[in-house]
């Protein structure tokens, strides 16, 4: 596969904010899953978008989650069904693309978007804030059961995006794991599955170490 690549959809919006301070719950918590589409090229540097940024470096962001992308098929879905409309960067993302199931990129496969050369490394955990973002703290479970979570992405090439780039896939790593997959790993019993995370290079250390405390509970050690 060359450098070209396969073309796989395009980016119909480019995405960011900056951490706010909002009241959920009773009380006040920092947060930046408010992003806002932009114009124009969009520099993607070290671990992050050019005007981006997370609020808690401890579970957002960082090499693994460098970037969030999620499909504007999937947006569709979800206002056809909470029967709102769901516009790009609701959920957090960075990226918001078109024309293929982000489900089943391949864990480590790479993708040429703009002069920018970007990798699928896991896929969303949603936590407290999407709850936040969307008014209803059940969103969250709602969003996990749902299985349809997005990818993060790892910036392998430094460069700019902009709203309306192709994406295409260049590279796609020996072993298939998809981010559907890898998201079903969660919370799973499938001792199988569990294992084929294990064993995948490009699985970021975090759900590597999920995996093997769920093996080692279904081998029965508490441990």
């Amino acid at each position: 596969m060359g450098d070209g690549g396969e073309r796989l959809g395009r980016l119909v919006s480019v995405n960011v904010g900056r951490p706010r301070t909002v009241e959920w719950q009773g009380r006040n918590i920092r947060t930046a899953i408010w992003k806002d589409p932009v114009d124009g090229p969009v520099e993607v540097r070290g671990e992050n978008l050019a005007g981006d940024d997370q609020a808690d470096r401890r579970v957002h962001g960082g090499t693994h989650k460098a970037a969030y992308a999620y499909a504007v098929e999937d947006y569709a879905w979800w206002s056809d069904n909470l029967g709102t409309e769901l516009g790009p960067g609701t959920f957090g993302d960075n990226l918001t693309t078109e024309g293929f199931d982000l489900r089943l990129a391949w864990v480590g496969e790479r993708w040429r978007v703009g002069t920018c050369l970007l990798e699928v490394s896991e896929p969303r955990r949603p936590c407290y804030k999407l709850g936040a973002r969307m008014g209803t703290a059940d969103f969250v479970d709602l969003f996990d059961v749902v299985g349809r979570l997005g990818t993060y992405l790892r910036i392998i090439e430094e460069g700019t995006v902009t709203a309306g780039d192709e994406v295409h896939l260049v590279a796609r790593p020996p072993v298939e794991l998809t981010v559907g997959d890898l998201g079903a790993a969660s919370g799973s019993e499938d001792a199988t599955l569990l294992q084929r995370v294990i064993d995948h290079p490009d699985v970021s250390p975090a759900w590597v170490n999920s995996a093997r405390r769920a093996l080692r509970r279904l081998e029965g050690d508490p441990q």
